[in-house]
C-alpha cells in the first residue's frame, strides 16, 4: 500500500475547517497537517476541495440474506462509498431475521467477502430472546434493535415483562423504531371504514401519527431511564417527540436521538406527486415537523443523522396503500443532499460532520474511526461544493435502480472517497474490488 499526500484540502474535523495536508499510510492518517512527501508517495492536490471524515450511516437495511431482487450488502455498500459512506450498521430484519448471534456471524461472513465499505451489524430483539440479547458482546453486534412497533415477522416487541428484560439486560446501546402498533391498527380500520382498499397515500402520515410515534417513544424513554439503559431512539418524525429530549453535546448523554435525512429533506406535500415512492415508516410528517427537527439538528437535541436506507422494487412500490412496502433509498445520495442543504444556509459544515461521523463513533464506541486525526483509519469523503450531483437512473448505484429524488440536481459533490487508505470512488467510478472491514466496537460511552 503506497503512502498517498493530500495537499490543499480544508480539512472539517471537530468543529474546524483548516487548511491542512494529510498523509495517509499503511491504511492509517499518518500525519495531518504540512511537511515533505515521503519519497514514493503518491500527492494529490485537492485545489481546496472540502476533507470530511466518511460517513458512519448507523441505520442502513441492505436485505441480505433472503431479499436479494431488492438488494445486497455488495450492492448497496457499492452505492454507499459512491455517496462517501465509508461504515454502516445493518438492520436484522432479514429472512430469516437475525435475532441470535449465529445468525449476525453469518452476516459478517458476507460482508467480509463483498462489502466496499466497513460494517456493523446489529442484533435483533423479540418477545423471547432475552438471554441472547444479555450475553451479546461488542465483539458480536454493534447494539440491540427493538422494533416497538409493527414489523415483519416475530420481531415486533410488544411484551411488558420482554421490554423490561431487555432494557435491564442489555450490555450494547438499545436502538428503537418507536411506534405504537394498536393505535397504528386503529387508524388504519378507519381508513379503510373511510376509502375501503383504495387508501390514499397521503393518509400515510395520519395512520402512522405523530400520536402512534410519540406514544411508543415516549414508552422507550422511560424505559431507559427507570433501567439506566444506553438508548439509541431511530428516525425521529415530530416536533412534539422532541419533548423527550435533552440539548448538548453526546458526550453528556443516556439517551439519545437521530433523524433521517428524508425526514429533514421531505414533508406530506409531497405524497401528491411521489405517492408510495416516500412511504416509509415512520411517516414523513407535515412541514412543521420538518422545521422543528431541521431547528433540533442546530440545537444539539438531534444527535445522529442517517439514511433507513431501506430499498424496494419499483414493481413492489407500484401497489396500493397497504400492499406497498415501506422504505426508500438514500445512502448513495445522503451526504450530497446534506451538501445541498449546507449550500442554502440550513446546515454547517461542522454540524454535518457532528452528525454524520463524530457523534455515531462516540456512541457506539467505534474504534479508531468517526475522526480525522493521526492514527486513526484513513476513511475520507472529499466533497466538492462547487460541483452538483445530478440524480437519474443511469447513475444511479441502487440495486432497485430508482430513487425518490430522480430529476433533482443537488448542489454539491462527492469527488473522492477514501477507504482504509485507499481511493475506492472518485468523480463517478468505482476504483477498486471491495475494501470494507469488519468495524471494532468497544463498549459504548457511559
Amino acid at each position: 500500500m503506497k503512502k498517498l499526500l493530500f495537499v490543499n484540502g480544508r480539512v472539517v474535523n471537530e468543529g474546524r475547517i483548516d487548511e491542512l495536508d494529510l498523509l495517509l499510510s499503511g491504511g492509517r492518517i499518518e500525519r495531518v497537517g504540512s511537511g515533505a512527501a515521503p519519497a514514493g508517495a503518491k500527492v494529490v492536490d485537492l485545489d481546496g476541495l472540502h476533507v470530511l471524515p466518511g460517513v458512519i450511516d448507523d441505520q442502513v437495511h441492505f436485505r441480505e440474506p433472503g431479499l436479494g431482487h431488492k438488494a445486497t450488502i455488495a450492492s448497496e455498500s457499492l452505492a454507499a462509498i459512491c455517496g462517501g459512506v465509508t461504515s454502516y450498521f445493518d438492520m436484522p430484519n432479514n429472512s430469516p431475521p437475525a435475532v441470535d448471534r449465529a445468525a449476525v456471524a453469518a452476516k459478517k461472513a458476507i460482508a467480509a467477502r463483498s462489502s466496499y465499505a466497513n460494517y456493523g451489524f446489529y442484533l435483533g430483539a423479540t418477545n423471547d430472546n432475552a438471554e441472547e440479547i444479555r450475553r451479546a458482546t461488542p465483539a458480536d453486534a454493534c447494539g440491540i434493535k427493538v422494533f416497538m412497533g409493527a414489523s415483519t415477522g416475530n420481531m415486533l416487541v410488544d411484551d411488558e415483562a420482554a421490554l423490561n428484560a431487555i432494557f435491564s439486560g442489555a450490555a450494547l446501546p438499545v436502538v428503537t423504531h418507536c411506534e405504537d402498533t394498536p393505535t397504528i391498527l386503529a387508524a388504519e380500520q378507519r381508513a379503510r371504514e373511510r376509502y375501503g382498499d383504495d387508501v390514499p397515500m397521503s393518509e400515510h402520515p395520519r395512520i402512522r401519527s405523530a400520536e402512534a410515534c410519540f406514544k411508543s417513544s415516549s414508552l422507550a424513554v422511560e424505559l431507559a431511564r427507570r433501567h439506566g439503559t444506553r438508548l439509541h431512539v431511530l428516525h425521529l418524525t415530530t416536533a412534539r417527540e422532541l419533548a423527550l429530549f435533552e440539548a448538548g453535546p453526546i458526550a453528556g448523554k443516556r439517551i439519545t436521538v437521530e433523524a433521517c435525512v428524508h425526514h429533514l429533506w421531505f414533508d406530506e406535500s409531497r405524497y401528491a406527486d411521489l405517492g408510495a415512492l416516500i412511504k416509509c415508516n415512520p411517516a414523513i410528517k407535515t412541514a412543521e415537523d420538518r422545521r422543528a427537527l431541521i431547528a433540533a439538528v442546530n440545537e444539539d437535541v438531534i444527535d445522529i443523522i442517517a439514511t433507513d436506507h431501506a430499498p424496494h422494487t419499483l414493481e413492489e412500490k407500484s401497489r396500493g396503500y397497504f400492499e406497498a412496502p415501506a422504505g426508500l433509498p438514500l445512502v448513495q445520495h445522503m451526504l450530497p443532499m446534506l451538501l445541498d442543504r449546507h449550500l442554502d444556509g440550513v446546515f454547517g459544515l461542522e454540524t454535518i460532520v457532528e452528525k454524520t461521523a463524530h457523534n455515531p463513533a462516540r456512541l457506539f464506541g467505534i474504534e479508531g474511526r468517526g475522526f480525522i486525526r493521526e492514527g486513526h483509519a484513513a476513511d475520507l469523503a472529499i466533497v466538492d461544493l462547487d460541483a452538483s450531483t445530478t440524480v437519474a437512473r443511469d447513475n444511479i448505484r441502487y440495486k432497485c435502480g430508482w430513487s425518490p429524488l430522480e430529476g433533482c440536481s443537488l448542489r454539491g459533490a462527492v469527488a473522492m472517497t477514501v477507504l482504509g487508505g485507499e481511493i475506492v470512488f472518485e468523480r463517478g467510478s468505482v476504483t477498486g474490488p471491495p475494501r470494507g472491514q469488519a468495524l471494532d466496537f468497544r463498549p459504548a460511552m457511559k
